[in-house]
């Protein structure tokens, strides 16, 4: 706020130095205006004196000159004169300043320069209240949130420039701190999971120690003995086969639990928030990215989640192209709008193309290219919990990646 003050105080010292140079320049010009109206009195007299002709047009301020016989009307003019006598005879000299004109500039400068100087100081008062002002105040609510302070109060403000920034923050911050208290409540799941099923194993595998010292000391003489142990053993193994199962169902149980609104909307709303992300920055990147016509119409899902999903798939696009170009192209099946992402450069082997969608995975070529394997696991999910489906093909060095929405 100390640098705009600033600003605020430059501005007003430049508006007086402003006003100062101009009434100065125009105070030189009513000075010229005054010698001129001088000179040429004294031009007129000269040539009264020279009883020469004078001739009004020749001068700018001259208005009349006249002799004056009657003492009565030597001084009845509406204008500015001088009484003049020359060779016997008196003549009035009737002139006028030409700065009034000048006056009017003045005038009119200075009236300009007020509306400015007002208008500039309103301004800059009005951007201080009602942007810095409250911009100010919530400049270290991100910041408290990166430090997961998510506690920290956001005030409602009806603002218009932040009233919506504010309502997203504190959105935001309700998100995390749900994000958090749901990670703290899956820890707390997982560990009490842990804890049971590890003292569950411990039943079949101490009967599978016991089986299995019995079998190297030779106890069991008879041979259906024997193979009644290693059935035994076997339903052991099939029973700590299935708390494994259970554990790894429980950890993937974290990546399932995705918060989608289902509703209605536009396949527009969709598209057009995808373009507008990507069509600037894959121009940065030289990749030609281009939109199929379509056909506008209603869709069955969560648009967050849905451009969630495109955009997921743009991103792969992306990274694991050639970098030529993309394309969004659009089809109906049945009462499915498919919108499928389209990438030139596919080094996917065929036989990894079913794989792709499985968590964690990562192809083959991926090459340096960071990332975790649930990127298009997560869009699966996305899909499957907005009544669609999602799936992939390759064909002639192009990757495809279709999502598939219910149409409405």
């Amino acid at each position: 706020m100390k640098g705009f003050n600033k600003i605020i105080v430059t501005f007003i010292a430049v508006s007086i130095i402003l006003f100062a140079v101009s009434n100065a320049l125009i105070s030189n010009i009513e000075s010229g205006s005054i010698n001129e109206y001088k000179i040429e009195l004294n031009s007129v007299i000269h040539k009264l004196e020279e009883n020469e002709e004078t001739s009004l047009s020749e001068y700018n301020s001259i208005i009349d000159v006249c002799t004056v016989n009657d003492t009565d009307n030597l001084y009845n003019s509406r204008y500015e004169y001088i009484i003049y006598e020359t060779n016997g005879t008196l003549y009035r000299i009737d002139y006028k300043h030409n700065n009034t004109y000048n006056k009017d500039i003045t005038v009119i400068v200075n009236a300009s320069l007020g509306v400015f100087s007002l208008f500039g100081l309103a301004v800059l008062f009005y951007t201080k209240e009602n942007i810095l002002k409250p911009f100010n105040r919530i400049s270290d609510l991100p910041y408290e949130l990166s430090k997961g302070n998510l506690t920290v109060s956001i005030k409602e403000n009806k603002n218009k420039y932040f009233g919506k920034f504010l309502w997203g923050l504190d959105m935001l911050r309700e998100k995390l701190e749900q994000q958090k208290q749901n990670e703290l409540e899956f820890q707390k799941q997982k560990k009490t999971l842990v804890l049971s099923i590890s003292h569950d194993i411990k039943t079949p595998l101490g009967a599978i120690e016991l089986y299995s010292k019995a079998l190297q000391k030779n106890l069991y003489k008879d041979e259906d003995k024997k193979k009644r142990v290693a059935v035994s053993i076997q339903e052991k193994c099939d029973e700590i086969k299935n708390y494994v199962d259970d554990i790894i169902n429980a950890s993937n149980d974290d990546f399932l639990n995705f918060d989608v609104n289902n509703g209605e909307f536009y396949l527009s709303e969709l598209i057009n928030s995808v373009k507008r992300y990507y069509i600037e920055k894959l121009d940065v990147m030289k990749i030609n990215f281009t939109v199929d016509e379509y056909s506008d119409c209603i869709v069955y899902g969560d648009l967050d989640r849905a451009v969630e999903v495109i955009q997921n798939l743009t991103e792969n696009a992306i990274k694991y192209g050639d970098g030529k170009f993309i394309n969004i192209s659009f089809s109906d099946e049945e009462e499915c709008k498919l919108v499928s992402v389209v990438n030139s450069g596919c080094t996917l082997p065929e036989n990894e193309i079913s794989h792709i969608f499985d968590s964690f995975y990562r192809g083959s070529n991926v090459g340096s290219n960071s990332g975790s394997g649930l990127g298009l696991y997560i869009c699966k999910k996305l899909m499957q919990n907005m009544n669609g489906d999602i799936f992939a093909e390759s064909g002639n060095n192009q990757m495809t990646v279709t999502a598939v929405f219910s149409h409405i």
